[in-house]
C-alpha cells in the first residue's frame, strides 16, 4: 500500500522553493528554476530557484553584513537557537523522512533513520557551543602570561552531497554556527528540497537574517567559484568525490582558505576465520545496505579468509535474497529504493560488468530491471580477485563484491591497496587481532565487529585521498575556529 498522494502533496506544498538569502525565500535574479526529480518515477516533484554567481554574491554580502554581530552573539544564545532548530526538525521528522525519500529515492526506513541522525547534530553542537575552551598559563621564561582563545574562522561555504541531504547539512551548519560563523550552503542539485526546509527551520528558530544562506543551483562550478574567489570567504567544507575535492583545494590555495574535505571511500570489510559468522553477516548487511549502498562508509570490498568464505558468502546471499524488498521507497515493506539517478544506476551496472569480466560469479541480481525508475537489485558477486579493477573505486550501490584471502598479512595488504582511507571494518573473536589489524589499516574510522559506525559524538573523516579534517564529535567544532594567542604582561 502506498502513502496517500494527498500526504505527498501536503509535504511538497510546505517546501520553500526559492533561494534562502538574508532570512527570506527569494527567486533567483534570473528567474530561472530547475526540476527536482523523483528517482522512482522519473517525474518532477518541484521546481526550485536556480542560483547563479550573481545570487551567490548577494548571499555573501548578506553573510558578511551579519558576520560580526553573530560572532559577538553569546554562546548560550547561539546554543538556544541550535536547540530550537533541533526541536523543530525533530517535530517534522516523519515529514522530512518522506521528503528525503521522494527526492533521493531511498527506502523510507533509511530516511527515518537519517531524520533522527541529522537532527542530533544540532543538539550535539548546541551543547558544544557553550564548551569552547582556551588555556591560560605563565610563560616558562617568567616574562609574561599566555592566553589562548578560539575565535570564529569567518564566513564559511558548505558544499553538500546528495546522499544524506539532511545530515550533511546539520553536520556542517551545526558546528559553524555554534562557533560563531556565518555559512553559505550549496546543496546537491539532486536533493535540494531537504536543505531548503532545514533553512526554514533555522529561520523559525530565530536565526538572524544573513547568518545562513542556501543556494540550490545547476551551475555548481559557477556558484562555488564566485564564492571561493571572494576574499571575504575564509573556510570551505566539502563532502563529495575526490576529484572535485582536489579541484576545490587548488582554488582554496590561492587565498589560503581553511578547508575540510570528506572525499571518496573504498571501505574494506575484513572477515577472519575466527569471526562469529552470524555477527559478521549481520554487520556486512548493515555496512553494505544502509542507504541502499549509497554511502561513503558503505562496505565496498569484502575480504574473507578462505576457511569461512563459502559459509559467509552463502549466508550473506541468503540474507540479501530474503530481507531486501526493492520498490518505490515510500511503499510499505520496501527496504531498497532506486538509485538517485540514471547515471548512478549505469555506474553500478558498469561495476558489475567489470567484476564479471574479471572472473566474478554472480550469485544474486546483476541486472537492472526494465521500466521507469533508476532501480538496481541487490547483487552478490564472489570469486573476485582482491586487486581487480572493480575493487579500485566506490560502487555506491547495493552490490556485494567478495574476495577470498588466505592470511592476515594478505588481508591487510589488500585492504590498504587503494588511494582511499575513509572507513574499514574488522570481524574477529580475537580482541588482540582486532586491535593489531585496526592499527595497521589505513583508515580514519574502523568498525570492530560493528557494521554501522557513524555517531554524532565521534569524529568522522578519513586519511590519504579520503580527505582532510573531521566532522562531528568534540573535534568537529574546531574545524570552524581559529586559534588566537594573547601575550599578556
Amino acid at each position: 500500500m502506498r502513502t496517500q498522494p494527498t500526504t505527498i502533496e501536503a509535504v511538497l506544498a510546505r517546501v520553500p522553493t526559492g533561494l534562502f538569502i538574508a532570512g527570506r525565500s527569494v527567486p533567483a535574479r534570473s528567474g530561472a528554476t530547475f526540476p527536482v526529480v523523483d528517482p522512482a518515477t522519473e517525474e518532477t516533484l518541484l521546481c526550485v530557484a536556480d542560483a547563479t554567481a550573481t545570487d551567490a554574491q548577494q548571499a555573501m554580502t548578506a553573510a558578511a553584513a551579519a558576520a560580526d554581530s553573530w560572532a559577538q552573539t553569546a554562546p548560550r544564545e547561539r546554543a538556544e537557537i541550535l536547540r530550537r532548530a533541533f526541536t523543530i526538525i525533530e517535530g517534522r521528522a516523519e515529514e522530512l523522512a518522506l521528503l528525503m525519500t521522494l527526492e533521493l529515492g531511498r527506502a523510507l526506513p533509511d530516511s527515518r533513520a537519517e531524520a533522527k541522525y541529522g537532527a542530533e547534530f544540532l543538539r550535539w553542537f548546541a551543547e558544544e557551543a557553550v564548551r569552547i575552551n582556551g588555556r591560560f598559563t605563565a610563560s616558562p621564561t617568567g616574562s609574561g602570561r599566555i592566553l589562548v582563545t578560539h575565535v570564529p574562522v569567518g564566513p564559511c561555504l558548505a558544499i553538500t552531497p546528495w546522499n544524506f541531504p539532511l545530515a550533511m547539512g546539520t553536520r556542517k551548519i551545526g558546528p559553524a554556527l555554534a562557533a560563531g560563523n556565518v555559512m553559505l550552503v550549496k546543496p546537491a542539485k539532486e536533493t535540494p528540497l531537504t536543505m531548503l526546509v532545514l533553512a526554514e527551520a533555522f529561520d523559525q528558530a530565530g536565526l538572524p537574517p544573513g547568518v545562513l544562506s542556501v543556494l540550490p543551483t545547476t551551475d555548481a562550478r559557477g556558484v562555488s567559484t564566485a564564492l571561493i574567489t571572494d576574499d571575504r570567504l575564509r573556510k570551505i567544507s566539502f563532502t563529495g568525490s575526490t576529484p572535485v575535492g582536489r579541484s576545490l583545494l587548488r582554488q582554496a590555495a590561492d587565498r589560503v582558505q581553511r578547508t575540510s574535505m570528506e572525499l571518496g571511500g573504498n571501505a574494506p570489510f575484513l572477515v577472519f576465520d575466527d569471526a562469529d559468522l552470524d555477527t559478521a553477516v549481520d554487520g556486512a548487511f548493515a555496512a553494505k545496505m544502509r542507504n541502499g549502498g549509497e554511502a561513503c562508509t558503505a562496505a565496498n570490498r569484502f575480504l574473507v579468509q578462505s576457511a569461512i568464505a563459502e559459509r559467509f558468502t552463502m549466508a550473506l546471499t541468503a540474507k540479501m535474497m530474503t530481507q531486501v524488498r526493492m520498490g518505490i521507497g515510500y511503499e510499505d515493506g520496501v527496504t531498497l529504493g532506486p538509485l538517485v539517478s540514471a547515471a548512478q544506476r549505469d555506474s553500478v551496472a558498469a561495476a558489475v560488468k567489470s567484476a564479471v569480466a574479471d572472473g566474478g560469479r554472480v550469485l544474486l541480481g546483476g541486472t537492472a530491471p526494465e521500466g521507469r525508475g533508476y532501480f538496481y537489485p541487490p547483487t552478490v558477486i564472489d570469486q573476485v580477485d582482491p586487486y581487480a579493477p572493480v575493487t579500485r573505486e566506490e560502487i555506491f550501490g547495493p552490490v556485494v563484491v567478495i574476495s577470498t584471502v588466505e592470511t592476515e598479512r594478505e588481508m591487510i595488504a589488500a585492504a590498504n591497496s587503494t588511494e582511499y582511507g575513509l572507513a574499514a571494518y574488522v570481524y574477529s573473536r580475537d580482541a588482540e587481532r582486532c586491535a593489531r589489524v585496526a592499527a595497521r589499516l589505513e583508515a580514519g574510522m574502523v568498525g570492530v565487529n560493528r557494521g554501522v559506525i557513524s555517531d554524532v559524538a565521534a569524529p568522522f573523516g578519513g586519511v590519504k585521498q579520503s580527505g582532510i579534517g573531521r566532522e562531528g564529535g568534540a573535534e568537529g567544532i574546531s574545524e570552524y575556529q581559529s586559534v588566537q594567542y594573547l601575550a599578556l604582561p
